[in-house]
């Protein structure tokens, strides 16, 4: 074990237990710590890895009966103790209890790093199993149960409507076995669906893991989603856009409905159809009709010439006033 300062470390602090504890009882508390904080079961938490240290490094000095009453002495005495251990490490301490877990051999608990390969001989003995399955390997099986199979990411393509209205549909797995998926109504582009199960088998008769399917969804020509809303451009001619008419819309599905234009609406006005949006479990949208006045391309002499007098008595207005003043604030 590497020099320490044994009286800046409550070691019975550490492992949440009373210095009159017995051996018996040390062990069942170090053994659930390490369950716990043990890196094979929080990979990637340095808060959780420097913490199964330093409960290592107390169970190391506090299992042994030479070392712990050391420990208990230097503690009593007071500020400025401190103790430094050999380099060839002591029976009973940590290099005994892992006996090489991490593919070390002396050296304690400070620095280690985990390589997690087959523990040999005591191992097993103070943890009873609880990383590895048999003979002590990294994972949970053994005896706190089998290990659970990994999950696998897959992808899909689905069309508009099916992700509007939800459908069930058949894929097949890398290995070529076939499955079914229900597409919940509403489902996003790019939404994740976790198929239970599906996912590989486990390596020793534990739960299988999942299937994370990622959905894409195709673009309508049409419809284009808002949410729940389901949103429309409708194109209207500059005369229903001025007299006001009523007009069809299309919806996903469906028939078309029937819209009343007002007279003297704008391009970029939404008209809301109630109901006629995409429906799930959380509520039901609308289909919102954006009115885009059309612009007719090709005019005809006569045209050309009624649309010539309309402007000669048209209001004089001028549209852009408002955006030339908002430009100069």
């Amino acid at each position: 074990m590497a020099s320490q300062d044994w009286f800046d470390k409550d070691f019975y602090k550490t492992l949440g237990v009373s210095k009159d504890i017995s051996d018996a009882d040390l062990k069942k508390a170090y053994r659930k710590l390490a369950r716990q904080y043990h890196p094979d079961s929080n990979q990637g938490d340095a808060a959780a890895e420097s913490r199964f240290k330093e409960i290592s490094e107390a169970y190391s000095v506090l299992s042994d009966a030479e070392q712990r009453k050391e420990y208990d002495q230097i503690r009593a005495m007071g500020s400025g103790a401190r103790f430094t251990a050999g380099g060839g490490g002591q029976a009973g301490g940590f290099e005994d209890v892992f006996g090489g877990m991490f593919g070390q051999g002396g050296g304690g608990a400070r620095g280690q790093s985990y390589s997690y390969q087959q523990a040999p001989g005591g191992f097993d003995d103070i943890l009873g199993g609880m990383f590895g399955r048999g003979g002590g390997r990294a994972g949970f099986g053994g005896a706190y149960g089998p290990t659970r199979g990994r999950d696998v990411t897959a992808r899909t393509t689905i069309d508009f409507v099916t992700a509007v209205k939800g459908d069930t549909i058949k894929l097949q797995t890398a290995d070529g076995k076939p499955i079914t998926v229900k597409i919940p109504a509403g489902v996003a582009d790019q939404q994740k669906i976790k198929l239970r199960g599906k996912g590989e088998p486990s390596p020793d008769g534990g739960e299988p893991g999942d299937i994370v399917l990622t959905v894409s969804v195709r673009k309508h020509p049409v419809f284009e989603r808002d949410g729940l809303n389901l949103r429309v451009n409708v194109p209207v001619t500059f005369v229903e856009a001025t007299l006001g008419a009523t007009i069809e819309v299309p919806t996903l599905g469906g028939s078309p409905v029937k819209l009343k234009v007002a007279a003297g609406t704008p391009s970029g006005r939404v008209l809301r159809v109630k109901g006629r949006g995409v429906s799930t479990s959380k509520g039901t949208g609308d289909l919102l009709a954006v009115v885009q006045v059309a612009v007719p391309s090709h005019l005809s002499p006569a045209q050309r010439e009624a649309l010539e007098a309309f402007h000669a008595v048209e209001p004089p207005e001028n549209p852009r006033v408002e955006l030339l003043e908002k430009a100069r604030e």
